[in-house]
């Protein structure tokens, strides 16, 4: 009986696709992610132009990255040295000696023709990143072990313009900003990632989630991917259970989100097993991860390395980092995101689920700072996870995007552990924070959001309570004390929240003849 094979994604002709659970029981996966990261360097690779992301087109280009005669590169000594510290921190070997090389190739967006990279001297090698996936059983460890993390410059960016899927078929005409070609380029690829089983796309996942958190720890790029500061190619491929030769790979060109990896592994396997079941060879090629749908389709044919005519650059000197420099990056490595997990989960006492909430919410770097600024770790926790979750995931924005930092979070905590704002108050001074108009202290003194806890400025307020519920005072004068919860609402109400709920109960209960 043949394996259960599902429809693709909901567009015309799209390939059938066989039951995840069916290809998982037939066929082994077999992963390679190949990560690009651009650094936040100050200048581009090869030459000395800006790199702001957003600037008017064309406008941060000059003779080296425009590839014009005469124009000779320069290594971004900077780039280097953020590459080997991330060579570093993903356990890697550095090279005491490498070269840069030209791969040949033609794309309307490079200027050259050719890319500066690094072909079979890469400057970090022999690494490996350990990624933690959640499991029914608990928590399940995979070593991903690095090949490679070498240097190289990004390429400008082609826009297709007059058609209605903005790609080059059906496109009208097509433009081209090359202030992005030459910004420093790190790719990070790894060794064939094998024994994952149905836990393949999570890995994927997992992997890519670890490497930003490593790179930001780092300081050496924002991984913005939505901006394309962090893109991945994920390759997948697929063999029969108990076979021992891999098959052919597939390479999902430049995925830009973590959900999206994961959608593109899972697409890729399904795609596979259909066509091997179905008696189909799999095309080496490159694909394109659609949004829309979670599915992927076909780019081009995947050229072999010696298809693009790798030599040695010869406008560009060898590098060779000393020993010496190494051990000095070595030594000045931050404290890395598993190490400070570890850590986190025993200062603070977390549980492995309530460390998952933080690492999920991508939250840990923001509680920690504010911890940091003086906030207890739980109130900390609870704003960044509760309210604060809230805010991003209504403005579609990642956590770390909100225009509040964690000291301002940390003094609105203050502000409610002193008694001078309520949690709702302290709400309206969050609003007011990410609402620029300045800090929680600027917020609260221009909307007059402080809390009102003195007996002249109360008195009135629950004088008129009680006025207005003369049943629900009778109540509480028979005896009935919970019953005063109604007339403290409506002090908080004639208040606009501001009464101290503790201080107004006391003078209700007071004026009332009622002991509390």
């Amino acid at each position: 009986m043949g394996s259960a094979v599902t429809s693709g994604p909901a567009t015309s002709g799209g390939p059938a696709l066989m039951a995840y659970d069916d290809a998982l029981a037939k066929y082994e996966p077999v992963l390679g992610l190949e990560t690009h990261v651009e650094l936040g360097t100050r200048s581009k690779m090869f030459c000395s132009c800006a790199t702001t992301f957003g600037a008017e087109p064309n406008t941060q280009v000059c003779p080296v990255c425009l590839a014009l005669p005469g124009s000779l590169p320069v290594v971004n000594g900077t780039a280097v040295e953020s590459a080997i510290r991330l060579g570093l921190a993903l356990n890697c070997s550095i090279a005491s000696w490498c070269r840069f090389a030209r791969k040949n190739y033609f794309y309307p967006d490079m200027p050259k023709n050719y890319q500066i990279s690094q072909y079979d001297e890469p400057l970090c090698f022999d690494g490996h990143l350990d990624v933690v996936v959640d499991t029914p059983e608990g928590p399940r460890e995979f070593r991903v072990e690095i090949e490679r993390v070498h240097m190289e410059e990004d390429t400008g960016k082609t826009a297709h313009l007059g058609g209605a899927t903005g790609r080059i078929h059906g496109a009208e005409y097509s433009i081209v900003d090359y202030n992005r070609a030459g910004i420093p380029l790190l790719e990070i690829v790894t060794k064939p990632i094998e024994h994952t089983g149905e836990l393949a796309p999570l890995v994927a996942r997992a992997y890519v989630t670890e490497l930003r958190d490593l790179v930001r720890a780092l300081g050496i790029s924002d991984v913005r991917m939505e901006e394309g500061s962090l893109r991945c190619d994920v390759n997948v491929s697929l063999m029969p259970r108990g076979a021992t030769e891999w098959g052919t790979r597939s390479e999902t060109k430049n995925v830009n989100s973590l959900r999206s990896v994961e959608r593109a592994v899972r697409y890729e396997i399904q795609r596979h097993a259909a066509v091997l079941d179905s008696g189909g060879r799999v095309v080496q090629e490159t694909r394109h991860f659609q949004e829309n749908t979670g599915g992927t389709v076909a780019g081009r044919s995947k050229e072999e390395a010696q298809d693009y005519r790798y030599f040695p650059d010869p406008d560009l000197v060898p590098v060779a980092p000393s020993a010496e420099w190494v051990e000095e990056l070595r030594a000045g490595l931050p404290e890395l995101p598993a190490a400070q997990r570890r850590r986190i989960k025993a200062e603070w006492n977390l549980s492995d689920e309530e460390l998952r909430d933080l690492v999920n919410a991508d939250a840990i770097g923001l509680v920690a700072a504010t911890v940091d600024a003086g906030a207890p770790p739980a109130e900390a926790r609870k704003w960044w996870l509760n309210e604060l979750s809230r805010r991003a995931t209504e403005s579609e924005v990642e956590l770390a995007a909100l225009s509040i930092t964690p000291a301002q979070v940390a003094r609105v905590v203050e502000l409610v552990a002193e008694g001078s704002l309520t949690n709702k108050l302290a709400r309206q001074v969050i609003d007011g924070v990410l609402a620029g108009e300045g800090g929680p202290d600027e917020v609260v003194e221009a909307r007059g959001l402080k809390v009102v806890n003195d007996d002249s400025a109360l008195g009135a307020a629950v004088d008129q309570a009680i006025a207005d519920n003369p049943d629900v005072a009778e109540k509480v004068r028979g005896g009935k004390i919970a019953a005063a919860g109604a007339l403290v609402g409506a002090v908080m109400k004639a208040t606009r929240g501001q009464a101290d709920a503790g201080r107004a109960r006391a003078l209700i209960l007071e004026r009332l003849g009622v002991q509390g």
